[in-house]
């Protein structure tokens, strides 16, 4: 029984994705990676750490300066909210000229953070500029996979999608059936089997394609009933890596289907129609649309 709760545990983890996870017995900590941090953070997470940061550094050389009793002129009475107004225009390096420091004391306060200043100013334009200019793909995926027996012959479908104008060049896509089984001791054990696509490198993606996996002999699917893998908490891994046309840089997208999400005797829909001109229009509203086989032969 133990086992078992541990088994159905581990499959929570696996479907919660990376932030339901919690990791102990690591020395990772925002200090040790900050870049990284930095970069995966959300925005209002990476914003509300910003106006803190901000807010904490010039409240502390405020008090800097009320403590030692430096001589700002505009500030003859160490007025705490002068002195963080006094500090944002140090730490800034605006200084309108109202308040200014006297004195050696005052003085070095100021060079230090100055000097402070101008290095939280330069990595904070490096954090904002690296976190708009990190690759990430447009490409969508479907919400469902289908089985299609076409020529009597089943294969497990997925459409992809680039929804940018530029294309995406050598598009690599691999697809694994994952499988959450018992080894050793009674441990589980996330296993990938790779499913053979009849196309899995795509020299240019310039609007939707569909990947398509034949279920054969060779398959990890044939033969195998939906019970079967539901009991194996079973799901398709779809990872796909390429590069974009516009900027040059690479881009990677991935998503899973678990089994409840495939549907049989089911296709997509066309999305691509013909002009009256002669050009191509791609209805992005219609991706997602499936259709039963039996309905579009009759």
């Amino acid at each position: 029984m133990d086992a078992e709760r541990r088994f159905r545990a581990h499959v929570l983890q696996e479907r919660g994705g990376q932030q339901d996870v919690i990791r102990t017995g690591l020395a990772d900590s925002i200090w040790t990676d900050l870049y990284h941090h930095t970069l995966t953070a959300s925005w209002s997470e990476f914003i509300g750490w910003a106006v803190l940061l901000y807010l904490s550094t010039n409240l502390v050389f405020a008090l800097l300066y009320r403590i030692t009793s430096a001589n700002i002129t505009g500030v003859p009475d160490h007025n705490l909210l002068d002195l963080f107004f006094f500090s944002v225009q140090t730490l800034s390096t605006v200084g309108y000229g109202v308040m200014a420091p006297v004195g050696r004391v005052a003085n070095t306060i100021v060079s230090v953070e100055a000097l402070g200043g101008m290095m939280i100013n330069a990595l904070a334009t490096g954090a904002v500029f690296a976190r708009f200019s990190r690759p990430r793909a447009r490409i969508i995926f479907s919400r469902q996979a289908v089985i299609s027996s076409e020529n009597n012959t089943p294969a497990l479908c997925i459409r992809i999608a680039n929804c940018r104008k530029s294309m995406v060049l050598s598009l690599d896509v691999e697809l694994a059936l994952s499988r959450l089984v018992m080894g050793e001791n009674s441990h589980p054990v996330r296993r990938f089997i790779p499913m053979t696509l009849l196309q899995s490198h795509v020299p240019v993606l310039r609007f939707a394609f569909v990947l398509a996996h034949v279920i054969d002999e060779q398959s990890p699917l044939y033969g195998r009933t939906a019970s079967e893998l539901e009991t194996d908490e079973a799901e398709i891994v779809v990872t796909v890596t390429g590069t974009d046309e516009a900027t040059g840089q690479g881009v990677l997208a991935r998503t899973a289907y678990s089994f409840d999400r495939v549907l049989h005797d089911h296709r997509f829909v066309d999305i691509i129609d013909v002009r009256p001109d002669g050009g191509l229009a791609v209805d992005y509203a219609r991706f997602h649309d499936i259709e039963q086989e039996t309905a579009r032969q009759s």
